[in-house]
């Protein structure tokens, strides 16, 4: 039978795009089914911030009748605005090992797009890369933590059959404080000496100056990061949507800043890895989702570092190994003593430097594909 693929239009239409990964991945001993309702939630027109500054489409494919994939277009405009691009972006791709199925919803993805004015589709990325970002090319033997996607391997196997060409590799590594010992001096040295030479200290942020302290965070992010692949600077309103993430989530053990002389040059906000707890919830609050949830300290025993940053001017002083040795102190005393830093770009020669200087080891890798949509488009450099 032809495939035949049609926008969500329905609320029966919505409901089989939330549900096909749970039937798609129900054999996979490391999938993590995501709380249906958190899925609602962000496809949510009316209650995802995105939707104040960019547009989506979501379109589901059949085969003789039954839901066989799925995907997103959407389109963030600040974001170009902020780069001057026309990009387009595709997210939220899940599929069966149907070449036809998944060739059928990415021109979807794209006749949508470049009707709209774009010069490509990229992605995926649902919504924004800081969500769940990229293809899984290694590491499908690993769970995923909170907020990254998980993939069989044929996944990449048909966006690439479908002439999608890699713009950029997403990196995560794995830290264990039983590896304590692969830790490279240096790194104890350069914590120390960002102390006493430099007087830099750390705090802890709080659950009650959480949203103030975010705003720390954001303008470090903002020149931190400015240079990473697929940025765009955090306002308020992206921050307020942030606050109220992090507050389900919120560890004051893990939520650090570095000051100097009293000015923020330092941020990370790692997070406990609730993934764990989700697993069990199996993606329900009802009937004991919510137990499990309430109970999640007795089950969570892995963080993933998410913002590690220092302001480019302090970046020689040695914020970071500071940041990096209050985790390994932290981790001593708290039940997670092991996860994952990441994503790293896998041209960020210095950072990856940094997380093997820990002892990280490679642990997984995502990559973000494009497709041109005009001949006059030049290709993303990731």
């Amino acid at each position: 039978m032809s495939v035949e693929v049609s926008p969500v239009r329905t609320r029966r239409d919505l409901k089989a795009f939330i549900d096909l990964p749970y039937r798609l991945h129900a054999g996979s001993e490391v999938w993590v089914p995501p709380l249906k309702l958190d899925q609602r939630m962000l496809l949510s027109r009316r209650l995802n911030a995105f939707f104040r500054r960019g547009e989506a489409e979501y379109f589901l494919a059949r085969r003789d009748g039954r839901v066989v994939g799925r995907v997103s277009a959407h389109i963030d405009k600040l974001f170009n605005d902020h780069h001057g691009r026309e990009w387009g972006w595709f997210g939220w791709f899940e599929v069966e090992e149907d070449r036809d199925a998944a060739f059928a919803l990415l021109d979807a993805a794209a006749r949508w797009l470049g009707e709209r004015g774009c010069d490509r589709v990229i992605g995926p990325a649902s919504f924004t890369m800081n969500d769940e970002s990229g293809i899984v090319v290694e590491g499908f033997d690993r769970e995923p933590y909170i907020r990254q996607p998980w993939h069989p391997p044929y996944y990449q196997r048909l966006v690439e059959e479908y002439g999608m060409r890699k713009v950029v590799d997403l990196l995560t590594f794995e830290l264990r404080l039983e590896e304590k010992h692969e830790v490279l001096p240096v790194l104890w040295e350069l914590a120390e000496k960002a102390e006493r030479e430099h007087g830099v200290r750390i705090r802890r942020m709080s659950r009650r100056r959480l949203r103030k302290d975010l705003d720390t965070f954001a303008e470090i992010y903002n020149q931190a990061w400015k240079r990473n692949f697929g940025f765009w600077p955090y306002d308020k309103e992206r921050l307020d949507g942030y606050a109220l993430e992090l507050q389900l989530v919120f560890d004051k053990h893990w939520f650090l800043i570095a000051e100097r002389d009293g000015e923020p040059v330092g941020v990370n906000i790692t997070v406990p890895d609730v993934n764990q707890v989700l697993k069990r919830m199996n993606g329900r609050l009802l009937p004991l989702g919510w137990w499990y949830y309430l109970r999640r300290q007795r089950y969570i025993d892995r963080v993933r570092v998410g913002f590690l940053g220092v302001k480019p001017e302090h970046q020689h002083t040695g914020v970071a190994a500071k940041l990096y040795q209050v985790q390994y102190q932290t981790a001593e005393h708290r039940p997670q003593q092991k996860g994952e830093a990441g994503w790293i770009l896998e041209r960020n020669e210095p950072m990856i430097r940094g997380i093997e200087m820990m002892g990280g080891k490679l642990s997984k890798r995502y990559r973000i594909y494009e497709r041109l949509l005009r001949e006059d488009a030049e290709p993303a450099q990731g």
